[in-house]
């Protein structure tokens, strides 16, 4: 089983350019997004986080039953939902306004025991900003590498959300030592300021990162780069595309059996072109509809 731990959400997103354009309720949250992403792939899945109990709150936690998601872990809480405001420009590419002050997602708190099933354990975006939960999620990973279990990052910086940038990338570099795999956008990357020999020094076994269309680039611990070019695909947007790139990479590592930071060293290059390539079809199927709507395991057959 893969556990996703972190933020669960309402987008709300535009149906046309412009300021006023009208809104549409849709799930998300990055880590929302993974899960959901990695149980229509075939993955086992269970999510940590917090939900309110109010209809916004009861629709996600509908949307992780019918993927197939293991809610059990899920706290529940009467503060309200968080909302992200999303805005588009005209590649599709979406800018987000977040509403979080005294929700729900944000007040996780007392980390739960890891089943002994638990394989791998992915965190990321808003939940790792936002206290008291973050600190609270910063304690479950490092539980997590502290029992030997595989665990994925994705910062997917938000800088709007980030009072101190500077104490952020300070705690950004003391989590890579708990980190087995690291995944950046090309843009997070940037914003952070260090560079993948830099990152993978302090601990991660590889370092992904994603640059929109033009694909995927890993650079890993042994010194080896590999490169696969973006899927063509017409967009509608791109939201919740980085989010189907984690759960394709998870889910192709859990199906190679390399859930290790020694397995994902001995992948090379024939391994790791394919789950590079299969991560981008994967991307290009979400970027292709409306929202945060990652494919299932047929829509990438073959």
């Amino acid at each position: 089983m893969i556990v996703v731990a972190g933020e669960a959400l309402i987008d709300l997103v535009p149906q046309d350019r412009g300021a006023l354009a009208a809104l549409r309720p849709a799930r998300g949250g990055g880590p929302y997004n993974t899960a959901v992403a990695l149980a229509r792939l075939g993955t086992r899945t269970a999510f940590c986080s917090r939900t309110s109990t109010d209809a916004f709150g009861e629709a996600l936690l509908d949307g992780l039953r019918q993927a197939g998601v293991d809610v059990s872990g899920v706290q529940r809480g009467p503060e309200p939902t968080t909302l992200a405001v999303a805005t588009l420009d005209e590649r599709g590419s979406a800018a987000y306004s977040f509403y979080v002050e005294g929700t729900a997602d944000r007040l996780f708190t007392t980390p739960p025991a890891l089943a002994e099933s638990v394989r791998a354990v992915s965190f990321g975006t808003c939940s790792l900003v936002l206290e008291p939960g973050a600190s609270a999620y910063e304690e479950l990973l490092r539980a997590a590498a502290g029992r030997g279990l595989f665990t994925a990052l994705d910062p997917n910086i938000r800088p709007g959300l980030i009072p101190d940038e500077e104490a952020y990338r300070a705690r950004f570099l003391s989590w890579l030592p708990s980190v087995s795999l690291l995944k950046l956008s090309e843009e997070d990357a940037r914003w952070l300021g260090g560079t993948p020999r830099q990152w993978l020094a302090a601990g991660p076994a590889a370092v992904v990162i994603t640059r929109g269309g033009d694909g995927l680039t890993v650079f890993t611990r042994d010194g080896a780069v590999y490169t696969v070019p973006g899927e063509k695909v017409e967009v509608v947007d791109t939201i919740g595309a980085g989010d189907t790139v984690n759960a394709a990479l998870l889910h192709g590592l859990a199906a190679r059996d390399a859930l290790s930071p020694e397995a994902v060293t001995r992948l090379g290059g024939d391994g790791w072109s394919g789950l590079l390539r299969f991560a981008a079809r994967a991307a290009a199927v979400t970027c292709s509809r409306a929202g945060a709507e990652p494919p299932y395991a047929h829509e990438l057959d073959g």
